[in-house]
C-alpha cells in the first residue's frame, strides 16, 4: 500500500477484504496449522497431533482458512488432505518473522546499553 500512495486509495471494500485476511491469520492455532502445512499436505488427524489441538478445534480453524482461500483440500479415500492454497503465505510469514527478529534485537540492544 505505501509504495503505491500516488495511486488512488483502496476502496472500503478492498480494505475490508484485507482486514479479513489479517483476522484469519491473527490466531496462534491457525498459524501453527499453516506452519505444519508449509512442510507437507496434512490430514486433520495429522494437524491435530502436530498442534495439540482437538480434531474439532482443528476442523473449525481449517474451515475458516478454507473460506478465506488460504488453504485448499482434497479427498483421499477416507481422509481429507489440506494444503497451502495461497503461495504468498510463506513469504508473508518470513517477512513478519524477520521484522519481529529485527525489532527484538533492536530492543535488546537498547536494554543492554
Amino acid at each position: 500500500m505505501t509504495a503505491r500512495r500516488a495511486k488512488a486509495s483502496l476502496s472500503r471494500e478492498a480494505l475490508e477484504l484485507i482486514a479479513q485476511r489479517f483476522r484469519a491469520l491473527a490466531d496462534p492455532t491457525r498459524l501453527a496449522l499453516l506452519q505444519a502445512m508449509f512442510e507437507a499436505e496434512r490430514t486433520v488427524q495429522d494437524l491435530s497431533a502436530i498442534t495439540g489441538a482437538s480434531q474439532a478445534n482443528t476442523s473449525k480453524h481449517l474451515a475458516l482458512l478454507l473460506e478465506q482461500g488460504l488453504v485448499g483440500r482434497r479427498r483421499d479415500g477416507l481422509f481429507t488432505r489440506y494444503r497451502i492454497a495461497d503461495p504468498t503465505l510463506e513469504r508473508l510469514c518470513r517477512l513478519v518473522c524477520g521484522s519481529l527478529a529485527e525489532r527484538h534485537e533492536s530492543v535488546r540492544s537498547h536494554l543492554a546499553s
